[in-house]
């Protein structure tokens, strides 16, 4: 757990297309829009142009996502009947969620355009959400309907739909991968050595419960002769006693299924199988046995995050990074590991708070020379108090070893934040 802080004193927009070139996304639509009754206008019917980005194309469950909804052009008009002042005008809109997850997005723009003259069509706007991915696989993004308000002289919305029966098109898409998941089953032995045809007693963990199980006996990658079959309990566990009688084996696995597999199989408890026939004269055998069970651990480097200084009324990006976190599994078996973090809101003086979800990071992880394993870093977005993967090693029939985990963080501050130092705690877990 570490506190962030940052001392608050527009958002950058995206690259421009080249001259005559459609940015990718954009999209038109039929809308229907309706002004306020006050204003005394007709409907407005006509095309909207549209345009959805999002941050991260390729997340995984679990991930935070920026969405940005971009409505280039509208048929609808300024409701106030005169010229509409700079800075008066807040659109609110949705985003359409569909395929492998469904359902809808707010997103909010900030309250700022030109002036409007009185009955010219109302300028562009953009709006920003967020969302959680929650499925696997594809989803394709729509716009969905917007208001616009306008705050003089009076408060106003104007609505504006998809007119029915189309509906607007997809306008961008995103292909999530699920969180790797954790390999939990184990086995440990009363005995580490006997002699061929001692009946070790084994004890088989972290099964679904009533599972049928092989506990069997293993020469590097190869099963032995050894083997008995056993049933795990309602805690997911089973006790057995293996006869081991062949010399090749080396360590006892137990599995679920017709074979061994990284996602359904424990990691391997040495054994040594100690042979009573004497040696021949003049050679000695020499055996060396390398003890599973180690542990996983994560440490970090220092305590507090000091993010960098952002001018007052710019607002702007606070750089800084979250500091080394190690983490080293010396476990020996098939599981893997993740390490996640969330952060909440910053609080400033007065209480002003600028929100979790506008901290984003970049995450970075090297696994040390040596490591049975790799290490995949999280994907580049926004961190936020629902949380995000800052890195990860998959399941494999050995993992293991020691990973060096940093990220650099950026902390959007909106413009006109009061001055002074605004602190959260950021939160990771290693499971």
């Amino acid at each position: 757990m570490a506190v962030l802080a940052a001392t608050a004193g527009s958002a950058l927009s995206a690259p421009a297309a080249a001259e005559g070139e459609t940015p990718p996304g954009r999209v038109d639509f039929p809308t229907h829009c309706l002004p306020p009754q006050e204003a005394g206008l007709p409907p407005a019917d006509g095309p909207t142009t549209a345009r959805i980005t999002v941050d991260n194309p390729a997340p995984q469950v679990g991930d935070t996502v920026t969405v940005t909804y971009q409505v280039v052009r509208t048929p609808a008009a300024n409701p106030a009947g005169g010229e509409l002042p700079a800075d008066v005008l807040t659109p609110t809109g949705r985003i359409l969620l569909a395929g492998a997850q469904s359902g809808e997005v707010t997103v909010v723009g900030a309250k700022r355009n030109d002036p409007v003259g009185a009955g010219e069509p109302l300028p562009a706007v953009t709006m920003t959400g967020t969302f959680t991915v929650t499925a696997p696989g594809e989803t394709t993004l729509a716009p969905g309907g917007y208001t616009l308000h306008t705050s003089h002289p009076l408060d106003l919305d104007t609505t504006c739909t998809a007119a029915e029966p189309a509906a607007a098109p997809v306008s961008a898409r995103l292909t999530a991968t699920a969180l790797p998941t954790a390999n939990l089953r184990s086995v440990f032995l009363a005995a580490a050595s006997g002699r061929p045809g001692t009946k070790v007693k084994v004890t088989a963990a972290g099964f679904p419960p009533g599972a049928a199980l092989t506990v069997a006996g293993r020469a590097g990658a190869a099963e032995t002769a050894d083997r008995v079959s056993a049933t795990a309990d309602e805690l997911g566990t089973a006790a057995v006693e293996l006869p081991v009688t062949d010399k090749a084996t080396t360590a006892v696995i137990a599995y679920e299924g017709p074979a061994w597999s990284v996602s359904r199989g424990s990691g391997p408890a040495a054994y040594t199988v100690i042979d009573a026939a004497p040696p021949t004269a003049g050679t000695r055998k020499v055996t060396a046995t390398v003890e599973p069970g180690g542990a996983l651990g994560m440490t970090q480097a220092g305590e507090d995050i000091t993010l960098g200084a952002v001018p007052y009324g710019d607002g702007g990006a606070a750089p800084g990074r979250i500091g080394t976190v190690t983490v080293t599994d010396a476990r020996g078996g098939p599981a893997g590991w993740s390490v996640t973090g969330k952060v909440t809101d910053f609080t400033g003086p007065g209480g002003v708070r600028i929100p979790g979800a506008s901290l984003s990071w970049t995450p970075t992880c090297v696994a040390a020379a040596g490591s049975p394993s790799t290490c995949t870093p999280g994907s580049a977005g926004v961190v936020g108090p629902e949380g995000a993967l800052l890195a990860s090693t998959a399941n494999a029939p050995l993992v293991g070893g020691t990973f060096t985990i940093d990220a650099t963080v950026t902390l959007r501050v909106p413009p006109y934040t009061p001055p002074g130092a605004y602190t959260a705690v950021l939160t990771l877990t290693l499971s």
